[in-house]
């Protein structure tokens, strides 16, 4: 039963639309008015990576082509089958920076008709899972190029609530879209501030008040030894299997198996504080401290662990830290060698001889790794936040868009 005031329509009942223009790519310039193309939709919202322009002398009217900030536009032609990937169906705002942008081919702007529906509820039923799942369904089995005729899209059907409904939903809405949009910038500005204070902290470029005296250059190997903790192995047991992350994201548990399911029999247990490597894929930097939660867990002969010769004298959290520079990734792929790099092996003893610059004392050392560990829990907190929000509000919006939960209107 429909909630009370509410009706079905098809997409194309409550929509007007333009094509875009058929521009012709050796007509493009580096300046000018700029041209939306399908290559600059495939983020979730219009980037400018290789923007390209325009320009017009007059000889041809483009007003009808010329978008608006808050125009709808979406795409009606991608390269692969599955919408997930793909840039078919997808719906993109303008933002208010190119204002006034032309739309290019194989785009089409969507505008509500404002007898039925309101820009902001039509995007939302655009970027809904049930629209996405729908154009799914229409490419799917395709190999190659794919695309959506207009006619398909327009036969989409969407449940639209009364007008005041409808405004009062999406100003619910972009309540959460405002903190979601704050949290967004602040987890930014956070990532950055990390960013920079690596750079800084983990160089010498910027020392910490109190400290003083030249860093120094040491061997890897003259701070870390090589750590094995042999299991007893038992058929009968569980093993708690640890894997170690690409682009320097942590030690993760990847799985509890039965020994019975283990084909290689030879483990160590890991001690939280160990430093994991994994020989197959550390060039792409998988490596990591182990965490607290992760103590007495298992790694197989593929990892290297690593501890400090002297903690007295070397924080291995500060090594951890340092692992995740350009620097140190680039010193592990001199270190291995193959014919790809998916399939390179990594020379343990090689690395052990690379040179690193440390601070002089491990009071330095481990003062800095607590002023990146707190950056660090920060930026989690704020990824958590955000998950958050993004969840409630995507809830919110299924009750709010299907009339599960009614609002008032005044």
């Amino acid at each position: 039963m429909l909630p009370e005031g509410w009706k079905y329509a098809n997409l194309g009942e409550i929509i007007s639309h333009r094509k875009g223009h058929p521009f012709k790519s050796n007509t493009y310039k580096t300046h000018g008015t700029r041209v939306i193309r399908i290559s600059d939709t495939t983020s979730n919202s219009i980037h400018s990576l290789n923007p390209v322009f325009i320009e017009n002398n007059g000889s041809e009217k483009l007003d009808e082509f010329t978008l608006k900030h808050g125009d709808i536009i979406l795409t009606t032609v991608g390269s692969k089958p599955h919408l997930i990937d793909s840039m078919v169906g997808k719906a993109v705002r303008i933002p208010e920076e190119i204002d006034g942008a032309l739309l290019n081919q194989n785009l089409v702007k969507i505008s509500p008709n404002d007898k039925f529906i309101i820009s902001d509820i039509l995007f939302l039923y655009l970027k809904s899972r049930n629209f996405i799942t729908y154009i799914s369904d229409l490419v799917r089995g395709n190999a190659n190029q794919v695309s959506i005729s207009l006619k398909d899209i327009f036969t989409y059907r969407v449940l639209l609530p009364p007008l005041p409904e409808q405004k009062k939903i999406a100003a619910i809405l972009s309540t959460w879209d405002r903190a979601i949009d704050g949290t967004e910038k602040l987890l930014a500005n956070s990532q950055q501030q990390k960013k920079a204070l690596m750079q800084q902290l983990l160089t010498g470029k910027k020392r910490l008040p109190g400290f003083t005296g030249e860093w120094k250059t040491v061997t890897i190997g003259s701070l870390l030894k090589e750590v094995k903790r042999p299991i007893e192995w038992k058929d009968d047991n569980f093993y708690k299997l640890l894997s170690v992350k690409r682009r320097s994201e942590g030690v993760i548990l990847r799985e509890v198996l039965h020994g019975t399911k283990i084909l290689t029999k030879k483990m160590n247990h890991t001690k939280s504080g160990d430093f994991l490597i994994s020989k197959m894929q550390v060039v792409h930097g998988a490596s990591g401290l182990v965490p607290e939660h992760l103590d007495n867990h298992h790694i197989s002969d593929s990892y290297i662990a690593l501890r400090a010769k002297n903690p007295e004298k070397f924080d291995i959290e500060f090594f951890s830290w340092l692992s995740k520079e350009r620097v140190m990734y680039y010193k592990t792929f001199l270190c291995s060698y193959g014919v790809t790099i998916e399939k390179m092996t990594f020379n343990f003893n090689m690395y052990l001889k690379e040179n690193i610059k440390i601070p002089p004392t491990v009071t330095e050392q481990r003062s800095i790794s607590q002023i990146l560990n707190t950056i660090e829990n920060e930026i989690t907190a704020l990824e958590s936040d955000l998950s958050r929000l993004r969840q409630e509000k995507k809830a919110l919006m299924q009750q709010l868009l299907t009339g599960k939960r009614r609002v008032t209107v005044d």
